[in-house]
């Protein structure tokens, strides 16, 4: 089994169609795929949310979506703003535990950055991902600010012990100016490896058979060997 963790720099950088990519393409393999989202702001009751558009984009139906609150603000504000129980950490843990046992690959997509509060004990996705013993897939942004944002969260995963999977830009223009073009390799150099692709802007658009194929065409040298089960297995021994 894989659990990998997909974080972002910030809030709308692209995580959730990068995660729908990398489940695409580990279900185009032939993987037994899940996508768990643990905590999900800034929507309504019955609102379609980020598992909704992976279900979409890619067809993969072992969807899970934990607490959802109203306030697009921390799920930890969030819950306490509605007056709503915050984000049941333990229940997550089991529900991907027992996800991991019969699925080849789990994705956990955590809500806005790396350090972003689930519950008023402080608890953030880095704290799940190391209990889960799970590598960190960072999302970052193209153009001014990236750089900083991108340090920082490398920064925390290093701090914290965790293994960077690695660096997927998440909405890539049709026409980078400048900053985006010296991005690509100032945040190669930050990683130290080769980005882990780059997801044009607008990927979420489209039907399920193009998403595919842009998935193939943005990640697929670099991620390839994701998909590869035992890739993972000492890392997510418990």
């Amino acid at each position: 089994m894989s659990i990998l963790v997909v974080t972002g720099t910030g809030t709308e950088v692209g995580k959730t169609v990068v995660t729908a990519a990398v489940a695409a393409l580990a279900q185009d393999r032939g993987r037994a795929v899940a996508v768990v989202k643990p905590a999900q702001t800034g929507l309504a009751p019955g609102e379609p949310g980020d598992v909704d558009l992976v279900a979409a984009l890619t067809g993969i139906r072992d969807v899970h979506e934990g607490a959802r609150y109203p306030d697009p603000l921390a799920p930890a504000t969030a819950a306490r703003r509605a007056g709503m129980p915050a984000v049941d950490l333990v229940g997550v843990r089991t529900r991907l535990d027992k996800l991991a046992a019969d699925r080849d690959l789990v994705l956990v997509e955590g809500a806005g950055g790396l350090l972003v509060r689930f519950d008023e004990d402080g608890t953030t996705l880095a704290d799940l991902a190391r209990g889960l013993r799970a590598p960190v897939l960072v999302v970052a942004s193209a153009g001014l600010g990236t750089l900083n944002t991108t340090a920082l969260t490398l920064e925390a995963l290093a701090h914290r012990g965790l293994e960077l999977a690695g660096v997927v830009i998440g909405s890539w223009p049709a026409e980078p100016d400048l900053a985006c073009r010296s991005n690509l390799a100032d945040l190669a150099a930050l990683a130290g490896r080769p980005l882990s692709g780059a997801v044009p802007a607008g990927a979420g658009r489209l039907g399920r058979n193009d998403f595919l194929a842009t998935a193939r065409r943005s990640l697929e040298p670099q991620l390839g060997g994701t998909f590869r089960a035992q890739q993972f297995q000492a890392a997510n021994t418990m």
